[in-house]
């Protein structure tokens, strides 16, 4: 059994709770697990389940999405104090993109079927992490949109 005491430290340092509730924190903390990935691993791939999100605490993943015909390409690499993966929030719970583990990785997980239940008792508690969850998620997009104009973009003629 994992001692919730750790992971409410380990969640408390993490940006992503600044400013957060306590007793919110520690009531997340309660579907919180520890992981470790070796470079090369996968965390998650397109159209798993998604049933977690993570917590980057140290190393380095990249999103990555397939174009057919290409090779994968890198939607975001991110790093020590970043999250990923609300698919978890989001009928059907897929993973939109695939994420590989650049190096060794240190990661903090929230089981999602957990907070959905807490989120549906609390709706305080789900308020405070959608209102985090929405600058995410929006930026997730925002990336993608500026990779989709590299992949795509090209100078627009008068008239087009």
């Amino acid at each position: 059994m994992v001692k919730v005491e750790g992971l409410d430290k380990l969640l408390a340092e993490h940006p992503f709770f600044d400013g957060m509730n306590e007793d919110m924190r520690k009531t997340l903390s309660g579907c919180a697990r520890n992981e470790r990935f070796g470079p090369g691993e996968f965390v998650a791939h397109e159209g798993d389940p998604a049933d977690r999100f993570y917590f980057v605490r140290a190393g380095a993943i990249a999103l990555e999405f397939h174009v057919p015909g290409c090779n994968p390409i890198v939607l975001e690499t991110l790093h020590g104090g970043e999250v990923f993966g609300w698919s978890w929030l989001v009928p059907p719970y897929a993973w939109t993109y695939d994420i590989r583990v650049l190096e060794l990785t240190r990661l903090i997980s929230l089981d999602g079927a957990c907070l959905r239940k807490k989120l549906n008792k609390d709706h305080e508690l789900g308020f405070e992490l959608y209102s985090r969850f929405v600058p995410v998620m929006a930026k997730r997009l925002s990336s993608a949109r500026l990779q989709l104009s590299d992949m795509y973009g090209r100078p627009c003629k008068k008239g087009e």
